[in-house]
């Protein structure tokens, strides 16, 4: 049996062994480390007390105490040569001491497994401090770590996977296995997954939110601006695609036989793989009334207008374009564009797929709403036609289904650290500055974008009666949209 104490300042473990004799004395004297249920090493420079001689080893008590630590106001905090780790381990006061915190079935040293995998100190149960492991998911862990009855179904199952097929009369072990896994409790959600879940919740709704504001005066943008910042939002409901390559020249070697022409591409996006994904006729047009079917029906079908089947057609010459060109064209876009390419990616030209965003559908009839459905069916396996009302009920149905699953808000305290304790307008003003510091010292735009989702999710809370200052705390968010992505893109 193994029990702890505290003594003086001293983290003690008192051992005593289930059978009279085990040797751990005479192993003591033998010098070095002797290990304990195969997970505490200690030695005599550990021992409390003295070790009794062989003539007095009959009638003395084998219970031993060894000092493996020490004890401040919050820590337990135990040598690292005593469990083999790389650095001292700290478990919070709050937690009762038991060996079954140190040592799983079979005497496995959960510690020492902890430690294989990480390169920092362990610290369980203190919630105030960074790098610390909860108690309830340590707990979590001590439940899921393999039973004995677990390791014995895993080695059967790998016996039958190899002999299966030579011994007829084998049990199934693998079905055992599974059954068993199934009756675990399955695991719960990481906590941290779902914070990061309301800051996508906050990040979709500030994207919808804006292409609304957007489609409700197109006439004040430009082509160019309005592709511009369509972009950013297609960048971010697609989270993919990592590059973006505009006017990529391409070679046609068909239009002009014997000779080989230029082409230009508008706006290319590469995927996380490198494989390429042409978006030109993203040529993001701006959503002109009644640009995509024709007005008045042909033999009761509504054809596509200009504009959707010019669009369509100059996608597939593209698609051909880059078909054709094949392995060439891939060493010739690396080579021309690997400044803008994340280190190591190599392009691929696999098939690659347009996306055409333009015009509304809100004002559809059934029958057109039916007739633009086989358009873009017919088309599927090789560009996908969206209207900017798809984009918004994509937005809206994935912003139910992530509220859905939240059963919080968004974290109040992270929300007054955005708001720096100001009012609504102190809070506009002072988004731009507050990123750009986040930007200048910090490498990771996870956290500037968390820091700004939270103030557009503090902006709407406090100015939703404030129309004027809404509009400018949007300004503000979107202003460092622009900043993000000329850090992601340059």
């Amino acid at each position: 049996m193994i029990s702890f104490d505290e003594v003086d300042g001293d983290l003690l473990l008192t051992y005593e062994p289930d059978q009279r004799w085990t040797g751990l004395d005479h192993r003591l004297r033998e010098g070095g480390q002797v290990p304990i249920r195969k997970t505490f090493l200690v030695s005599l420079n550990e021992l409390a007390g003295q070790l009794p001689t062989d003539q007095d080893a009959d009638d003395s008590d084998p219970t031993r105490v060894f000092n493996i630590g020490t004890v401040d106001d919050i820590h337990y905090c135990i040598k690292k040569n005593i469990l083999g780790l790389k650095h001292d381990l700290r478990i919070t006061k709050k937690i009762r001491l038991e060996s079954t915190l140190f040592i799983a079935h079979r005497d496995i040293s959960i510690f020492s497994r902890i430690d294989a995998l990480c390169d920092e100190p362990i610290v369980i149960g203190a919630l105030d401090e960074d790098g610390t492991i909860p108690f309830d998911e340590f707990q979590r862990l001590l439940k899921f770590f393999p039973t004995s009855t677990e390791v014995d179904h895993y080695a059967a199952s790998r016996i039958t996977r190899v002999l299966g097929e030579y011994l007829g009369t084998m049990s199934d072990a693998e079905t055992k296995l599974q059954e068993h896994l199934r009756r675990k409790e399955p695991k719960q959600e990481i906590k941290r997954v779902g914070l990061v879940s309301e800051y996508e919740t906050d990040k979709f709704e500030f994207v919808r939110d804006e292409l609304k504001s957007m489609l409700d005066l197109p006439e004040g943008y430009s082509e160019a601006d309005w592709q511009r910042r369509i972009l950013k939002f297609i960048l971010l409901i697609f989270p993919k695609y990592i590059a973006v390559l505009s006017n990529l020249q391409i070679s046609d070697f068909y239009s002009t036989p014997g000779s080989t022409k230029k082409r230009f591409i508008d706006l290319t996006l590469v995927d996380a793989g490198g494989s390429i994904d042409i978006i030109d006729i993203i040529e993001i047009k701006k959503p002109f009334e009644r640009c995509l079917l024709s007005n008045k029906p042909y033999r009761d079908n509504f054809t596509p207008k200009k504009e959707l089947s010019g669009a369509v057609m100059q996608a597939e010459k593209y698609i051909f374009y880059l078909n054709k060109w094949g392995q060439v064209g891939e060493v010739a876009i690396q080579k021309a564009r690997a400044s803008e390419l994340p280190p190591g990616l190599k392009i691929q030209i696999t098939n690659p797929k347009a996306l055409l965003i333009l015009g509304r559908d809100n004002d559809f009839t059934t029958a057109e709403r039916l007739d633009f459905e086989i358009i873009k069916r017919k088309y599927a396996n090789m560009m996908d036609i969206l209207t900017y009302d798809d984009l918004l009920r994509r937005l809206n149905n994935i912003i139910f289904m992530m509220k859905r699953d939240l059963t919080s808000t968004f974290p109040a305290s992270l929300a007054g650290s955005a708001a720096g304790g100001g009012g609504s307008v102190n809070l506009s003003k002072s988004v731009s500055k507050s990123v750009s510091k986040l930007l200048s010292k910090s490498g990771r735009l996870g956290d500037v974008f968390a820091h700004l989702m939270c103030c557009w999710s503090e902006c709407k809370k406090s100015c939703s009666a404030i129309p004027s200052v809404r509009y400018e705390h949007r300004q503000s968010c979107l202003n460092v949209l622009e900043k993000i992505n000329a850090v992601t893109f340059h």
